[in-house]
């Protein structure tokens, strides 16, 4: 009996909308204390959203309010310039 390649885990980028795998996508993370930051590890505790590695990707989620939504949280344009440098 073969033994069957593993799973990979797919996401769904916020601002292109393309399902891509999960190591290929940037996940920004809602800490339980409130913060949104870059999770590069992918293993930081708190509500996960994700968005390719690119800044339109970043600007469109930003702008339709997909990353609000999805994190449960307004970005305020502090924490977008602050996603948007770490995201380059």
């Amino acid at each position: 009996m073969a033994h069957s390649q593993r799973k990979v885990p797919m996401r769904m980028c916020l601002g292109c909308r393309v399902r891509k795998e999960k190591r290929d996508l940037v996940r920004v993370v809602r800490s339980p204390e409130g913060e949104v930051n870059i999770d590069l590890t992918g293993k930081r505790p708190g509500r996960g959203a994700y968005v390719c590695s690119n800044q339109d990707c970043l600007d469109k989620a930003v702008k339709s309010r997909a990353l609000e939504r999805s994190l449960s949280i307004s970005i305020s344009l502090e924490i977008h310039e602050q996603l948007s440098k770490e995201v380059q």
